[in-house]
Formats: C-alpha cells, sequence, structure tokens
C-alpha cells in the first residue's frame, strides 16, 4: 500500500512539473493603431509577431495587446488603471503620443499623461518600456523637435527604457506604408519589431 502511494506521489509531482515551468509572465501593451493591426490582416502586426518570437525563443512570456486605434495619451491613461488591475503585467509597452501630435495637443499635457502612466506601471512593479514617435515636418521644426525630446526627456526623468523612433527604417513610404502615409503596411511590421527588441529583449532577463 505505501509503495503504491509512493507511485501515485512520484507520477503527480512529474505531471505538476511542466505547469509549473511553463508559468509565464505578461507583457501589455498599451497603443494606437500603429499597434492595433490598422489596415493589416489578423495576426500580421508587430505585437502579434513579438508573441511568435517569445515562443521561438522559448521566453515564458504571454502578450496582451490593449492597443486601440484613435487612442491618444489621455485615453491611454484613463484605461490603464483597470488593465494593471486585470493583468498584472511584469512588463508595460507604451506606444502613445502619436495621435496627440497629429491633433496639435498640448505637448505638455501629453508628457504628463506619458509620466502619470509609467508612475502606475512603477507603483505595481511593471517595468516600462517607451516607445517613441515624431510627427510630420509640416507641423514645423520648432514643436517637431519638442515632440522628439520629450520621449527622451521622460525615459532620463522616469529612468525607463526607450526605443527612440519606433519608425527607424521605414523612410521609404512607398515601400513600407499603406496608402495613408500614416500607417505601416504589412512589410514594416518585422522592422518595427526589431527597432523593439533588442531593448525589450533587456527587460525580460
Amino acid at each position: 500500500m505505501i509503495d503504491r502511494l509512493k507511485r501515485v506521489l512520484i507520477l503527480c509531482l512529474m505531471l505538476c512539473a511542466p505547469a509549473a515551468y511553463s508559468a509565464s509572465k505578461t507583457l501589455l501593451v498599451l497603443g494606437d493603431s500603429i499597434s492595433a493591426e490598422y489596415g493589416l490582416p489578423r495576426d500580421s502586426g508587430w505585437v502579434s509577431l513579438l508573441q511568435t518570437r517569445l515562443s521561438d525563443d522559448k521566453l515564458p512570456v504571454s502578450v496582451v495587446n490593449a492597443s486601440i486605434s484613435g487612442e491618444t495619451t489621455a485615453g491611454g491613461l484613463t484605461r490603464l488603471p483597470g488593465l494593471l488591475q486585470q493583468h498584472k503585467p511584469a512588463v508595460l509597452i507604451i506606444e502613445l503620443g502619436g495621435n496627440d501630435g497629429l491633433r496639435g495637443l498640448s505637448l505638455a499635457a501629453t508628457q504628463s499623461n506619458l509620466r502619470e502612466m509609467i508612475k502606475s506601471a512603477d507603483r505595481i512593479g511593471a517595468r516600462v518600456l517607451l516607445l517613441g514617435m515624431r510627427v510630420p515636418p509640416n507641423y514645423g521644426p520648432d514643436y517637431s523637435k519638442r515632440f522628439a525630446a520629450m520621449y527622451q526627456g521622460l525615459a532620463r526623468e522616469r529612468n525607463v527604457k526607450l526605443v527612440p523612433f519606433l519608425f527607424a527604417g521605414l523612410e521609404d513610404t512607398e515601400r513600407f506604408f499603406q496608402q495613408d502615409r500614416i500607417h505601416p503596411n504589412q512589410r514594416a511590421q518585422t522592422v518595427m519589431l526589431d527597432n523593439v527588441w533588442p531593448s525589450l529583449r533587456s527587460l525580460l532577463k
């Protein structure tokens, strides 16, 4: 009887071990149409490709994409507390600000919203990766320069990782953008992921 109980116990331990090993961290992506696969086939955006790369590298990380087309930093700030409570992410990627810039919204307000999002993540111990954006040159050199510098300043101030420009390498708009010249096409998604990956990989160690 004792030997039989031992065999049952050993079997239970063997069956439970893989489940314990597969326990994963959660990575939350909070973005706008750039991360919400606007105009793209389903599961072809850079966030979906990220989940595939994590799986290929055997990293136990589950990606939650909470991106919404048209989202602003104000909207992201409003939604974030509930998302943090629900998913309890180990890492938060913030890809917001582009719509603020395109609408000419106050840089001070955009910066404040991003700062508060970072602080919210800090409070639950989530590590943050901030994805920098730029506005088209027709917004004027002064506004464009201050917009780009906003991300760099926040990254230094809050000591978070920064991808300076998510669209780096996509200068050929004919090749890498949809007809609206605002949203990257399917070909551009791997380039964007490659821009994100080195900084993100260091946060997952």
